[in-house]
């Protein structure tokens, strides 16, 4: 069986191979959307991959690689069931009109979008102007592709499909690009779409921008560095940086393993696979080990000089793709549940706290919440209660891997943690989480449960002007941001408790009053405020591919992108997992 397997791979990725030198071959005129056209064409949604004016893979390697890491194959590993068990399920009237209302806001945006600022990255949703904030390479289409897909918005679909698939990656005014940011964005974008829709041209146009990528691995470590400098890969100059962001070349694991699977091309997993093994031979090398600090150097493959330790910016997505990698190879390489379980275990007794809330607060035996930590001379770490909407996924990763592993504890405290950022979305005037805030934190454990009320405490140190069990909103911002939606989706599908779709409506229902601007929804100044909220003209592409999609999903049927059959990577594409 093992040899029938690896031949129907084999003929699998001869196949794909021969369809995109096909599609690459011309077949009539390809012509491009004009330069500045605003709206997408109105009757041809033919689906055509148009190569980029640029090949990068005319560009010799300078460091190249002697011998490549190769796909784990074999049978996988045993990992145990992520959904509940939702048999019987029964779509209600109320559940339905949720996701229709839900369907609606991401209709009414994607409408301005594709009228206003058609293959820009951004509409700006109160000047209806189009932004270019990711080298202009249509952000916004690109990311939203899967969830169009999803809705059922097939028309949309093709039309934006027709654009993705002609985009030329070298038509940028930009000299660099965000490595991770394009990763995740737009080469997950086109992967979650091909694997939804299995539209050939798709695949091709992610081979390509893979292939553009791939080259931002060629340094001397072959780590790369967080900016992709086009005329840097291009002369061989390329280093890893001494002083980056620990999520940006630590999180582009699951687009390149996605990758590798569906082309059959060794180079894009050895790219990856190469960070992990740096991440696992470093792990318990840092201040505090088990964890990573927020930055690293990359260049000298140090972790060991940063005190600085977070779930939240700058790491973030770096501890979400242990589990999710996983889930991908089908648990055939046990380091990333070996990562993954060194990394939370050292986080729950490190960075998870509780607020001290009163008695009478229904929820105050319920919530947790991830902070920060700083590690001192002597290995003493203290922690600092800050929350951050980002670190809001942290509670689906840790249901995740307990799910994925068999550790109910961890699913406990996962529910915790999206229980945790739903009450303070609840906790503030406008019903929306800040983009930062401080908490007035239990003293001892959070095992211990919900601690004591202490007046003087909070006389000396909660803030007056909000609700209590709070010390300051130190970034009153909301940026249309999904974790806190996230985590709460991922919960209700892995333990299927029906209240936390309530939850969930409530969160929206704030969200859209908050936020809503003539063309769409627009980013606010400050959820503190009460009546009209202030907007600050952005509506960011993961509020299509990701705030919306999770809302949608938590209302539609538990079958509807199945997380037993794919893995969401940090931007919400479903990627499949193969079986």
């Amino acid at each position: 069986m093992a040899v029938d397997r690896r031949i129907s791979r084999l003929a699998l990725v001869a196949g794909i191979a021969l369809l995109v030198v096909f599609l690459i071959r011309p077949r009539g005129p390809q012509v491009p959307f004009p330069s500045g056209q605003q709206t997408p064409p109105p009757t041809d949604h033919r689906v055509r991959f148009r190569p980029s004016t640029f090949d990068w893979t005319s560009v010799p390697q300078t460091h190249p690689v002697s011998t490549a890491h190769q796909l784990p194959t074999g049978p996988p590993t045993r990992l145990h069931r992520v959904q509940h068990d939702f048999s019987g399920y029964v779509h209600d009237a109320t559940t339905k009109s949720r996701q229709d209302a839900v369907r609606a806001a991401f209709v009414r945006s994607w409408r301005s979008y594709k009228e206003r600022a058609w293959l820009r990255d951004e509409l700006a949703p109160v000047t209806g102007e189009g932004k270019t904030t990711f080298g202009g390479l249509a952000a916004t289409l690109v990311d939203s592709l899967d969830t169009l897909w999803i809705m059922g918005l097939d028309d949309d679909f093709r039309a934006a499909a027709a654009a993705a698939a002609q985009l030329d990656w070298a038509n940028t005014t930009a000299t660099s690009l965000n490595l991770f940011e394009t990763t995740i964005r737009h080469l997950g974008g086109l992967l979650g779409a091909y694997d939804l829709s299995g539209e050939p041209a798709l695949l091709a146009k992610a081979i390509e921008l893979g292939n553009m990528l791939y080259m931002a691995f060629d340094t001397p470590n072959r780590l790369p560095g967080f900016w992709f400098d086009f005329d840097r890969a291009k002369k061989g100059l390329q280093e890893a940086g001494s002083n980056d962001p620990a999520a940006g070349p630590c999180s582009l694991a699951l687009e390149f393993t996605r990758l590798a699977q569906l082309t059959g091309e060794s180079k894009f997993y050895d790219a990856v696979s190469r960070v992990a093994e740096f991440l696992d031979r470093t792990q318990s090398k840092s201040k505090l080990p088990g964890m990573w600090p927020k930055l690293i150097n990359f260049r000298d493959e140090k972790v060991d000089e940063e005190p600085g330790f977070t779930l939240g910016a700058l790491a973030d997505s770096m501890y979400e793709y242990l589990p999710k990698m996983a889930a991908l190879l089908g648990g055939r390489d046990p380091k990333f549940e070996k990562m993954h379980r060194a990394a939370v275990a050292v986080a729950a007794d490190e960075l998870l706290f509780r607020p001290m809330l009163p008695a009478d607060e229904p929820d105050r035996a319920a919530v947790l919440f991830a902070g920060d930590a700083y590690v001192h001379v002597g290995g003493h770490a203290d922690l600092a209660p800050d929350g951050q909407h980002l670190s809001c996924f942290a509670g689906g990763m840790f249901a995740l891997g307990g799910k994925l592993f068999d550790v109910p504890e961890h699913v406990a405290i996962g529910e915790a943690l999206a229980r945790g950022c739903a009450w303070a979305y609840g906790a503030f005037p406008t019903g929306v989480m800040p983009e930062l805030f401080r908490l007035v934190p239990c003293a001892g454990s959070w095992r211990d449960g919900p601690c004591a009320w202490d007046d003087a405490r909070w006389d000396k140190d909660g803030d007056k002007k909000l609700s209590r069990g709070f010390a300051g909103a130190r970034d009153p911002r909301y940026l249309l941001r999904p974790e806190a939606i996230e985590s709460v989706f991922l919960l209700y599908r892995m333990t299927g408790k029906a209240d936390l779709r309530d939850v969930a409506w409530r969160m929206f229902e704030a969200v859209v009053r908050a936020t809503h601007t003539p063309l769409g929804f627009s980013a606010i100044a400050d959820v503190t405020a009460s009546g009209e909220t202030t907007k600050t003209d952005s509506m960011e592409s993961f509020w299509f591919s990701e705030t919306l999609k999770y809302f949608y999903l938590i209302f539609s049927p538990p079958d509807t992108i199945s997380l037993d059959e794919y893995v969401l990577n940090t931007e919400a594409h479903p990627l499949r997992r193969p079986t």
